[in-house]
């Protein structure tokens, strides 16, 4: 055992090892990617990937405005779950807040929920969430009825006898009671797949469009096949159009294979327009070509594309909002997202086939999708023509 192990490390084994080492620390890449995408990656999963959720805006109608509604709406905001953005005087205005994301919950409160209570008669509170995210929404629930379940004990020592619980438990007959009635929009099944894979076809038409472009340039490059175009009498927009019109058509095939299969396999509705979301998916494409052209004209093989793609992704996945609601993040980090063409796909996606909502809501949207396609494309366009000069 002895002898083996010196074999195995012997001098000229000791001087390689030391060699490596060298060619390591000299190379800052292959340091940098040994340690900063972990710690990216640890930091960024471990803010994001959270289950609990903080701060949902809370939109309430008071038609008792009594001190015991007052009483219930101060429980609900003054808790880390719920925060009130204000009070709505009819059910359609808060419904509108709802549908265009000002609110995520809505309490309604009967004008005579403080007089049932008194006499000791059941009384329904009604509790609106907006059900696109299956998970938030049931989490939520479980939120107001917690903090309902803490504001009975106050009733209780006050001398109101009143139980909260949720309309569909038994008995609901039973004087001195105040049932909760949960209301779920847009997702009344509470089916989680609605919300994942919309933000899933928004990651696909990102990733696949980088990872595809930035390999065939890098390919084309390591073949030479690129100084063959410049002996061609093509000009350099004409070789860049060339280039990015297939990739092009190939990542929308795909695209509309994966509507499809949301439609056919995992049933979620389609309330709203085709082409908006057809639109939207065409413009995360072309950002996805345009980061991997970038990319591609910053490195010399694939290995260093996919390493440097490796920086690129991962974060954009993780703060795009597509696999955990925007609201699960930190405060800090929320803003980040709006600086993310996936977020923005995801929002239009989401508004237009679960909700139906059009082009007069979700232009904002569209807007920013469009500026990030535009300074994308144009930047690795610009890039391109360099490398090509």
């Amino acid at each position: 055992m002895n002898r083996l192990m010196q074999r195995m490390f012997n001098y000229r084994v000791a001087a390689l090892i030391r060699k490596e080492f060298g060619q390591i620390r000299r190379d800052r890449r292959i340091a940098l990617s040994l340690v900063l995408p972990p710690v990216l990656q640890l930091v960024l999963f471990g803010f994001v990937l959270n289950s609990k959720v903080q701060n949902l805006r809370l939109g309430v109608i008071d038609e008792s405005r009594t001190p015991e509604s007052r009483e219930l709406i101060a429980a609900l905001s003054e808790s880390r779950s719920f925060r009130l953005i204000g009070y709505y005087l009819s059910s359609a205005g808060l419904t509108d807040a709802i549908t265009h994301g000002k609110a995520q919950a809505g309490l309604v409160i009967p004008y005579d929920y403080a007089r049932k209570l008194e006499r000791g008669t059941p009384a329904t509170v009604q509790f609106l969430l907006n059900a696109m995210d299956a998970n938030t929404a049931t989490i939520a629930r479980d939120y107001a009825e917690g903090v309902i379940a803490t504001y009975t004990i106050g009733l209780q020592s006050s001398g109101l006898h009143a139980v909260f619980r949720q309309i569909a438990a038994p008995n609901i007959s039973q004087r001195g009671q105040v049932n909760l009635q949960p209301s779920f929009l847009y997702n009344p099944g509470l089916v989680t797949s609605w919300f994942t894979v919309t933000g899933i076809l928004g990651l696909l038409c990102i990733l696949n469009g980088s990872v595809v472009a930035s390999a065939t340039m890098v390919k084309e490059r390591e073949a030479g096949t690129i100084e063959q175009l410049l002996m061609s009498p093509a000009a350099t927009s004409e070789i860049i159009v060339a280039k990015i019109a297939p990739l092009f058509f190939l990542l929308c095939l795909m695209a509309l294979f994966a509507i499809v299969i949301m439609r056919l396999v995992f049933h979620v509705p389609f309330h709203g327009s085709f082409l908006l979301v057809a639109s939207g998916a065409a413009l995360c494409l072309l950002s996805g070509i345009g980061i991997g052209t970038f990319i591609a004209t910053f490195t010399k093989s694939a290995e260093q594309a996919q390493l440097s793609a490796f920086f690129v992704n991962p974060p954009m996945s993780s703060l795009s909002g597509a696999l955990t609601p925007m609201e699960a993040m930190p405060h800090w980090m929320q803003p980040l997202t709006q600086f993310n063409p996936i977020y923005h796909f995801g929002v239009i996606a989401r508004a237009s086939m679960l909700k139906g909502s059009g082009v007069a809501t979700l232009w904002p949207h569209f807007l920013a999708l469009l500026t990030f396609t535009v300074v994308l494309v144009s930047l690795s366009v610009w890039r391109f023509r360099k490398q090509l000069g």
